[in-house]
């Protein structure tokens, strides 16, 4: 299987295996991913590529073969959707290149981390093709316009420890095996916290709507009441009570 998936506990692992195309995606491929991600039922969710490589993006020869139709309908736009979907936490373990939808597709994970020999790259224009999954509107939002600009129109690659400084990646590794162990870490931590603390704060860092300061204030405080009443939450705060 070129798309594998793995659940302990609280964490579902989605790795993109096919090394010997450095893990370039089929249509095939988004197939199963999105089929991935529409069954996860964890809160968190890590998402890899193996041997070395993040994904290559599009296996230009399947690419080529794409055949006229409605954008919407494309087996990669199923993808997007589901990822953009996911209601778990999810986290890049990225070593190697993350090139096409592989550094587009970071822009809508939650945390990334990434080896020192890792990088993005967006090569659309170069390619005679424009940005996708939504990264000409993200992209200048985090990292400014006239970064955004030379790195859609030149689409040269960005290494991760530049990545990092533009606050697009987390924190990044010195090898495959620090990676391993750090995102493990980050992981274990996030799944011994309260699950409904964990994901309602992530909705509401992925609240879209154009509210104000003061109608986010009354959302938050809204899930604030109701968590002080979560029984995993009064067990935690009487357990930092007794600490005292």
């Amino acid at each position: 299987m070129s798309i594998e998936t793995t659940v302990d506990g609280q964490v579902t692992t989605i790795t993109i295996n096919r090394p010997e195309k450095r893990n370039a995606l089929t249509k095939a491929m988004y197939v199963a991913l999105a089929d991935a991600f529409d069954a996860v039922r964890t809160p968190i969710a890590v998402l890899s590529g193996a041997s070395g490589a993040f994904t290559a993006g599009n296996d230009l020869g399947d690419f080529l073969a794409h055949e006229a139709g409605d954008s919407a309908k494309t087996p990669a736009r199923v993808f997007q959707e589901a990822l953009l979907a996911t209601q778990a936490v999810v986290v890049a373990s990225v070593d190697g290149p993350a090139v096409g939808i592989g550094a587009t597709l970071l822009l809508h994970c939650d945390l990334v981390y990434a080896t020192e020999r890792s990088y993005l790259q967006f090569p659309f224009v170069p390619l005679g093709l424009v940005p996708e999954f939504g990264s000409s509107y993200a992209l200048p939002r985090r990292v400014g316009p006239q970064r955004a600009t030379e790195l859609l129109l030149f689409g040269e690659r960005l290494p991760a420890v530049e990545a990092a400084q533009l606050g697009l990646v987390n924190e990044v590794l010195p090898d495959e095996t620090a990676l391993g162990k750090r995102v493990s870490e980050r992981v274990a931590t996030l799944a011994e916290r309260s699950v409904r603390a964990v994901t309602t704060t992530r909705a509401l860092l992925h609240d879209r709507t154009d509210e104000s300061v003061e109608e986010r204030m009354d959302s938050e405080s809204k899930h604030f009441a109701e968590l002080l009443h979560d029984p995993v939450t009064v067990a935690t705060l009487r357990a930092k009570l007794d600490r005292r």
